[in-house]
């Protein structure tokens, strides 16, 4: 039987409560009343503040921070679900900030996935089976429905409400306290309560170093699907025969060939 890795250096709160089949690397650091629960892995360098509940079969990587009073791991809210294994995996330098919930998976996918370099705000939930990718920022009191898809480096605006199995494509920007019930294509802006399309998200794309000429297809591409009379058929065959088929145009078009609950307009 193998005995869980506890490097020297790893700091544990008195008062905290390990698990003896954690497994813990180098420099990991628990503070007071924390609890870390079976089948939990935390990545090298990573701190867990007070009061924070990592409840089981969860892995957190590398340099992470999860904030005092966030429960991380626990149970899906999902009446379907029977006690079944199922994990949740975080990649590195994620960090989780106060009170934030994040669920593990069901049997459907088997996990909930959070990437590296993500941020989730104070009072986030992330729900059963949801995937995020990396470098997303999840605002103040997001509220996920299970099966979310949120891309790279997309931006969820503080109060916004995720309904279940929409998916939020990379760099899009939503705004606060949207109601988010079908799919936000990438690359664009989206706001509203019903929720209403803004054009690109220019400021975005041009910071994270986006050419011009990425832009203007993307851009030609924004007008093809939504200012023009084309139903998503038409706008997809005269955008695959019109557009320059760049790596940014085929995540564009390939996001609406995907789409099972349909795209905001």
């Amino acid at each position: 039987m193998s005995v869980p890795y506890r490097p020297r250096d790893a700091h544990i709160h008195p008062t905290a409560i390990v698990d003896g089949s954690a497994e813990l690397a180098d420099g990991v650091s628990i503070g007071p009343y924390s609890i870390v629960g079976p089948g939990v892995t935390l990545g090298r360098g990573t701190t867990v503040a007070s009061h924070v509940l990592v409840e089981r079969d969860t892995t957190i990587g590398e340099e992470c921070m999860l904030y005092h009073g966030a429960v991380v791991g626990s149970d899906p809210q999902d009446l379907k679900y029977q006690g079944e294994p199922t994990r949740l995996l975080v990649g590195d330098r994620t960090v989780v900030r106060e009170y934030a919930t994040l669920n593990r998976g069901t049997t459907a996918l088997g996990r909930t996935t959070i990437g590296s370099d993500c941020l989730l705000m104070a009072y986030a939930h992330v729900a059963h089976d949801c995937q995020i990718g990396d470098h997303v920022i999840v605002s103040n009191s997001v509220n996920m429905g299970g099966h979310v898809t949120i891309g790279d480096w997309a931006v969820v605006g503080g109060g916004s409400l995720i309904h279940q199995f929409a998916r939020i494509g990379c760099h899009a920007f939503v705004g606060g306290g949207t109601a988010v019930r079908k799919d936000v294509p990438p690359y664009v802006k989206a706001s509203g309560s019903p929720m209403q399309l803004y054009g690109l998200n220019s400021v975005g794309l041009q910071r994270r170093g986006f050419s011009d000429d990425v832009r203007r297809e993307l851009k030609r591409a924004y007008r093809l699907f939504f200012a023009s009379s084309h139903n998503t058929s038409q706008a997809l065959a005269r955008a695959r025969d019109e557009l320059r088929l760049l790596p940014e145009i085929e995540t564009f078009l390939s996001f609406f060939e995907q789409s099972e609950r349909g795209v905001s307009v």
